[in-house]
């Protein structure tokens, strides 16, 4: 076989390995397109848009050359001006979804751990139990938590059986304690299987060493097993506040009241009202750039903790 020959074979294994990998890719780039950039773009169409003043509808505006700010400085106003009404829903959102992800974290962590640790050869079922909440719909365990905290609810039967003080308070009638609970319980099998994953990842030999270099149970797992577990923390905690900071059907459900509305519960009802569809749209893209400064912050640590690592 001839230099060239030899030259030429890679280079032609090295072309045909990149065309099989752009098939590959080319589905799931097809998807991402038409299920996100062609409705962003729409999204942004309707917010730089204009509204027909006869129909009170919204008119998207194609052509970003004629794009207008109007939409955006409108929802700028009602955010922060004098006389601003998505304000209060915007902090009240920050402090129920930061109660609700640190609650979360304090539940999954132990869970995870337990299953990924000391569950044996039980850890089978175990798996299967926390996946199991993945087979029902996020609106069947919201009903399902309805029928605990209503006021001829279980939880209220139990208090008077019980003879608890406070007994048959209605849950279900604005308390933002019910809002945060009702956040957890959606979204806590989430963070609990990413955790799982991550210490079940940890290399056991690693416990094993300190152990043997005199740390205790304690100090084993907040020298060892809670920083190597930290990546794992951020990006469960992210796939559960990102989701939080947009929910608007939890509180709907469990309140509906005006006391605990979120920021999702405002884009939703701008997007129900005639003439309020661009304000609604430049609102949750508003909400997207926001959640775009954590997602920037996960991707630089995990960059440089990989990098760390090699």
């Amino acid at each position: 076989m001839s230099i060239a020959s030899r030259v030429a074979r890679p280079a032609s294994e090295h072309r045909r390995a990149r065309y099989v990998w752009a098939a590959l890719a080319a589905p799931g780039a097809v998807w991402l397109i038409l299920l996100f950039v062609i409705p962003f773009y729409v999204m942004l169409a309707v917010a730089a848009g204009q509204i027909n003043l006869l129909f009170q509808t919204s008119v998207p505006v194609w052509n970003p050359v004629h794009w207008s700010g109007a939409n955006f400085a409108a929802i700028w106003h009602d955010l922060v001006g004098p006389s601003s009404y998505i304000g209060p829903p915007a902090i009240r959102t920050v402090v129920y979804t930061a109660m609700a992800s640190a609650l979360s974290l304090v539940i999954a962590y132990p869970v995870a751990y337990f299953v990924a640790r000391y569950a044996g050869r039980r850890k089978t079922l175990f798996l299967v139990l926390l996946i199991a909440p993945f087979w029902v719909s996020y609106m069947m365990r919201m009903l399902a938590w309805i029928d605990l905290l209503q006021q001829g609810g279980y939880v209220n039967k139990a208090f008077a059986f019980f003879h608890v003080p406070g007994g048959g308070v209605n849950f279900l009638g604005g308390q933002a304690v019910t809002v945060v609970l009702g956040l957890v319980y959606g979204y806590i099998p989430y963070l609990i299987v990413v955790l799982y994953a991550g210490l079940d990842r940890i290399d056991p030999s690693l416990l094993e060493a300190a152990r043997d270099l005199g740390c205790s149970r304690t100090k084993t797992f907040l020298r060892v097993t809670l920083p190597l577990s930290r990546s794992t923390i951020i990006a469960g905690s992210f796939i559960t506040v990102l989701p939080m900071l947009g929910d608007y059907y939890t509180n709907q459900l469990l309140s509906a009241a005006p006391g605990t509305t979120m920021i999702g519960n405002v884009i939703e009802g701008q997007l129900g009202q005639p003439g309020e569809q661009g304000q609604g749209a430049a609102l949750a893209l508003l909400l997207l750039v926001v959640l775009l400064v954590p997602m920037l912050y996960y991707s630089i640590s995990t960059a440089r903790a990989s990098r760390q690592n090699i």
